[in-house]
């Protein structure tokens, strides 16, 4: 049987007990904040309902709603090492909608904040796996659509689930790379005079990547 010397043994000890402090500083202890800033692609699904216009037909989906890039700042505040809440920002943007078969009518901006819980699976890893769920309010403005000479609007809000997946990955002292995925609900009835033409159902993927730190 092999023996260890008592000086080994503290130098075993020592070098354990320094992984394990290396590794518990790694996760997010209750109280911890965190912000991220995030790319982020907004997929639009365009989806509509067929509707009836200028005595004219048209099919379902014929409303698109512009996919574009876009800027999203994040802060997150942790309950324990596995449960946080995180609020996703970014500023009003503008979209341009089209009508299949006629083409542009016009553009709208929209400012589409949401609030998710998050469950953090592995918050002591360097790489740490997350899913999330919530809701979402969109602030619908700037509204400046027409088809022909008929103006249209749309609704001044819409409120929606929100669900995400993602990681973070531990770069060290705080610091971490992001990526993440969102479905969002975000839906709006496209008026006439007051009338529902359709609802355009612009229920985005947001597909991100970032960087973020804690403190």
């Amino acid at each position: 049987m092999i023996q260890h010397s008592p000086r080994i043994r503290f130098l075993l000890g020592g070098a354990l007990a320094a992984v394990l402090s290396a590794t518990s500083a790694l996760a997010a202890e209750a109280g911890t904040w965190g912000v991220r800033l995030r790319a982020t692609y907004l997929d639009t699904a365009n989806k509509s309902d067929a509707f009836s216009a200028l005595g004219l037909n048209f099919a379902s989906g014929a409303v698109e709603v512009e996919s574009k890039l876009i800027p999203e700042f994040d802060v997150s505040y942790w309950f324990s090492p596995n449960l946080s809440a995180e609020l996703v920002l970014t500023v009003p943007q503008k979209h341009e909608v089209t009508l299949k078969g006629v083409g542009s009518l016009g553009t709208f901006k929209h400012l589409p904040p949401c609030l998710l819980a998050q469950y953090h699976f592995a918050p002591q890893a360097k790489f740490q796996p997350y899913i999330g769920g919530g809701l979402n309010l969109t602030l619908i403005s700037s509204v400046k659509l027409k088809v022909a000479t008929v103006p249209l609007d749309l609704e001044s809000s819409s409120v929606g689930l929100a669900v995400q997946a993602g990681f973070d990955y531990d770069l060290g002292n705080g610091h971490f790379l992001n990526v993440d995925v969102k479905k969002v609900g975000i839906r709006s009835d496209v008026l006439a005079g007051g009338a529902r033409l359709t609802t355009a159902k612009v229920d985005p993927w947001l597909l991100s990547v970032g960087y973020g730190w804690r403190f």
